[in-house]
């Protein structure tokens, strides 16, 4: 197993990797509570949504894990679940069967441009400067969503967002969670996220901020309300509204996953000069666990920037993946004991991750106007738009643009232009 999974020439171990693959798990194991939350609104029944989402979880992790050898979790995105339950279903009117028709064809175009390589080759041709500014955007978007969660932060009509109430049980319990995580982190404590989860869950219990759980084992739900569904439609494939929404699904997905690829392995120290090693074998495991989660009845799976919590407590290897599956596999019978496990008590360990992200903005190249500009709009726009994608697509168009500038136009590859012309439909299309 250690000379698998690579554990001497990556620095770790087995109980290093089993702790990091916990602490995702417990940063992520949010998707299990609210994906089914959200995806019910669409008229999709609850359990069997669970269901289906353990089950992708489970398969997405351990084929990342497997095939790539990297410590990424894989799950339901939340973006494209609100996305395919607000704006399709209710927005457009599209049945939920529909919709996981469109789920499950741009799940079979994302295998088919893995295995031709079109997507890693995409991945490989980004500057190295917007590559730092995609990692360290990521860092604080990802610091961003821990504040929102933690309750410090809050949205505010007047200024859109403010602090928080900071004398509420959660949020203060999010704060002592903070302080001893760090100082479990500052004095070298290995695993020290992970602890601090565990004190902060304790705490909260004593204290009656977390409720005790009602149970320890439950039964597994059924997914026969939604297994299959998305081949009910497959005749409806070629309409515009549905072409348009397997589209979106495909962009959004697409550079979701590559800026989290290319987050995780800058800091895991896996990436090597400009490239990801096995970055196709990473990309044909995600494509490929949305198509088996549009089978068993849910929205796109999409690797998990939670993941970085995990890399952060010293996962580096596919191993942690493996153990992320285990987790959602044991999550399938102790659902009980999973609710207790508050936004407040993993927010701790996004604001920290996030920090710890951010430090990639340190490699970017400050002194160029030409690459400041795209990478300050890549970095800025992630958390203000609430998504990585979206920030990709303003920094990918205003490259170009400086390059062109400064003559220097054969240096930008062709493919940042094609990228160019299809982001700039992408968002004449969302106007």
């Amino acid at each position: 197993m250690k000379s698998f999974f690579q554990f001497n020439e990556r620095n770790t171990s087995f109980k290093q990797e089993t702790l990091a693959g916990i602490t995702t798990f417990l940063s992520m194991a949010y998707i299990l509570v609210v994906n089914p939350l959200v995806l019910s609104e669409s008229g999709m029944d609850k359990g069997a949504v669970f269901t289906a989402t353990a089950v992708s979880a489970i398969i997405g992790s351990l084929l990342i894990g497997l095939l790539a050898n990297y410590p990424i979790g894989i799950a339901p995105s939340m973006g494209l679940n609100s996305f395919f339950t607000y704006s399709v279903v209710i927005g457009m009117g599209i049945p939920w069967q529909t919709a996981l028709t469109g789920v499950l064809v741009s799940g079979v175009l994302f295998i088919v441009l893995s295995l031709l390589k079109i997507r890693e080759k995409i991945i490989n041709i980004i500057p190295q400067d917007l590559k730092y500014a995609i990692a360290g955007g990521i860092g604080f978007f990802v610091a961003f969503i821990g504040l929102k969660n933690a309750g410090i932060i809050h949205a505010n009509e007047a200024t859109f967002v403010s602090i928080g109430n900071l004398k509420s049980a959660p949020t203060l319990l999010a704060i002592f969670g903070f302080i001893v995580t760090v100082i479990f982190l500052i004095r070298g404590v290995r695993g020290g996220i992970f602890y601090g989860m565990v004190v902060s869950t304790v705490v909260g219990i004593l204290f009656g901020i977390i409720d005790r759980p009602t149970g320890i084992v439950g039964s597994i739900p059924s997914l026969q309300p939604t297994f299959g569904a998305a081949f009910i439609h497959l005749s409806d494939v070629f309409s515009p509204d549905l072409l348009a929404v397997i589209f979106t699904f495909l962009f959004v997905a697409f550079f979701d996953t590559a800026g989290t690829l290319i987050a995780v392995a800058s800091q895991a120290g896996i990436m090597k000069g400009n490239e990801i090693p096995n970055a196709g074998r990473a990309l044909l495991a995600d494509s490929s666990a949305s198509v088996i989660g549009a089978v068993l009845g849910t929205s796109t799976t999409a690797s998990f920037i939670e993941s970085s919590a995990g890399i952060a407590a010293g996962g580096r290897t596919g191993f942690t993946s493996v153990v992320i599956a285990g987790c959602f596999a044991l999550a399938l019978f102790f659902a009980p004991v999973l609710s207790i496990v508050t936004p407040e008590v993993t927010a701790p360990a996004l604001i920290i991750v996030g920090a710890m992200m951010a430090t990639e903005i340190s490699k970017i190249n400050w002194r160029k106007l030409d690459v400041v500009i795209p990478a300050f709009v890549t970095i800025i726009m992630m958390p203000l738009t609430f998504s990585v994608a979206t920030g990709i697509a303003l920094g990918f168009i205003l490259y170009p643009i400086t390059m062109l500038a400064l003559n220097k136009a054969k240096e930008v590859h062709p493919i940042m232009y094609a990228l160019f012309i299809t982001f700039i439909v992408y968002f004449a299309y969302v106007a």
